[in-house]
């Protein structure tokens, strides 16, 4: 894979995001932004929280980008009795009583960690490190994941009995937070006539393992005026109550505001939506269209806003 220059990559970028698009709708219905922006955090090497509702077809959505990708995929499922071992993997003594690494499920290019909220503080640290590192730690050896390594983990809205939820500064670990809804009438309609007749839809191969990361590169490599450093920078300021910066509803109703890994993500998710869409620099209305997903996560509101029915959505809305 070799390319003149940085601008004859990115429209490679481009037209090869418009053709994984198209295949990845072949089977999944009614989802363009979630796939839009689970591409966009894959290209800009973050990691994606999804929460949905049971049936909502999120593990058929991420098998599915894992095959147009071409990249080895494996889902967790979180349970209570999940060890941090179980995910990482362990030594075990072999017939010649050396101690040998015998690899976890997180040892994928693609890891689907469902209902990570099920599961102990142990294991979700251990799942979290390896976001952060690229690696995990076994035995006092460190073992590097494969790259690309994106992690997808869904949690269930409703049914909060028995569960553990993560705390703010390992959310704070994930690029994007993303609502999955239900279907429109009209695509729920369709959904149920292709998934039950004969018909198995499959998908092409569009990219490798290789050119995920050659283009992850590319991205850090686009260019950014000031201009658009000033508004990412400002719109993070604007989410904390004690910023000179902050609006009446923040100052009322938010306890804490984003921090900088905020605006590093906003960044570089303007940069990765500026390839995918065709552009060489990204602008404000790039920074505009990730800072939901990137935000959300990262608001808290304080009692005041829980009692008054205002929601992060509507924080969000005022500051945009």
């Amino acid at each position: 894979m070799s390319y003149v220059n940085d601008k004859e990559a990115a429209m490679a970028l481009h037209q090869k995001a418009q053709a994984l698009q198209n295949e990845i709708k072949k089977v999944i219905i009614g989802q363009d932004d979630t796939i839009q922006k689970l591409l966009i955090s894959i290209f800009a090497n973050g990691h994606s929280l999804l929460i949905g509702l049971p049936g909502l077809a999120k593990t058929l959505l991420v098998k599915t980008i894992s095959e147009v990708l071409d990249l080895n995929f494996n889902r967790i499922q979180f349970t209570p009795d999940l060890m941090p071992g179980d995910i990482t993997g362990a030594e075990i003594l072999d017939e010649n009583r050396n101690f040998r690494f015998i690899r976890g499920p997180l040892f994928a290019n693609i890891v689907l960690a469902d209902e990570i909220n099920r599961t102990p503080p142990k294991t979700q640290a251990a799942l979290l490190e390896a976001m952060q590192e690229k690696s995990v730690t076994v035995g006092g050896q460190a073992h590097h994941l494969e790259k690309p390594f994106f992690v997808l983990a869904t949690q269930n809205p409703i049914e909060q009995e028995g569960t553990y939820p993560l705390p703010e500064a390992q959310l704070d670990r994930f690029m994007f937070n993303l609502n999955l809804t239900y279907p429109s009438y009209k695509d729920e309609l369709e959904i149920i006539k292709n998934t039950t007749g004969a018909d198995i839809k499959t998908v092409q191969k569009i990219m490798s393992a290789a050119d995920i990361v050659f283009f992850q590169d590319l991205v850090k490599r686009v260019p950014v005026a000031d201009n658009v450093f000033e508004y990412a920078v400002k719109l993070v300021a604007k989410t904390r109550p004690q910023s000179e910066f902050a609006g009446k509803l923040i100052k009322e109703y938010v306890s804490y505001g984003a921090g900088p890994r905020a605006g590093q993500f906003l960044m570089v998710g303007a940069k990765s939506n500026a390839l995918l869409n065709g552009k060489f620099s990204p602008d404000i209305d790039d920074v505009k269209h990730v800072a939901e997903a990137v935000l959300q996560h990262r608001i808290i509101r304080n009692f005041k806003a829980e009692a008054e029915g205002i929601s992060v959505q509507d924080l969000i809305k005022s500051i945009l």
